[in-house]
């Protein structure tokens, strides 16, 4: 029976060189969520017609993100390799905008932070379909799990 959802992620931790409170509390939440409502099915059949749930982690290797998919209990799968180009700008945009973000919850008003989180959840909207579009034909994911899996990503870009 199929069962097309992430069960356990985890980030390369040799690519995450920096990270802070308010970096790792998004890295704890996005985790979280992931794995409490996701959707996550890749098209390649698998021995045993084998279609979740899944084991995924996440790495950058020489500027592509490193999806390596593997069985419930650890088996690996496939790796998909996707090449990061498309997303440089994007994750420099989100950076900003959540430095913007930080900053402003200390000392915006509640206007000023509502118009940055706004912009913010615009830039990672956007990011989301950007990653739903490059995964088209390898790995079909919902936007809410794409959104997740960006917010991720990111986190593997941090370089302090």
């Amino acid at each position: 029976m199929a069962d097309p959802r992430i069960i356990k992620v985890e980030l390369d931790e040799a690519t995450i060189l920096w990270r802070n409170a308010d970096i790792e509390q998004e890295r704890r939440i996005a985790i979280f969520d992931l794995i409490e409502e996701n959707h996550f099915a890749p098209c390649r059949t698998y021995p045993g017609d084998y279609a979740g749930p899944f084991q995924l982690k996440l790495s950058v290797n020489e500027g592509r993100l490193v999806l390596d998919i593997r069985r419930d209990d650890g088996e690996p799968l496939e790796t998909l390799i996707l090449a990061l180009g498309r997303f440089r700008r994007p994750i420099r945009d989100y950076f900003a905008i959540c430095d913007s973000y930080y900053q402003a919850i200390r000392k915006a008003t509640a206007q000023e932070i509502e118009t940055i989180d706004m912009a913010r959840r615009g830039v990672h909207n956007e990011a989301a379909e950007l990653l739903k579009e490059r995964l088209e034909g390898k790995v079909e994911i919902d936007f809410a799990t794409a959104r997740r899996l960006f917010t991720l990503i990111c986190v593997l870009h941090i370089r302090g």
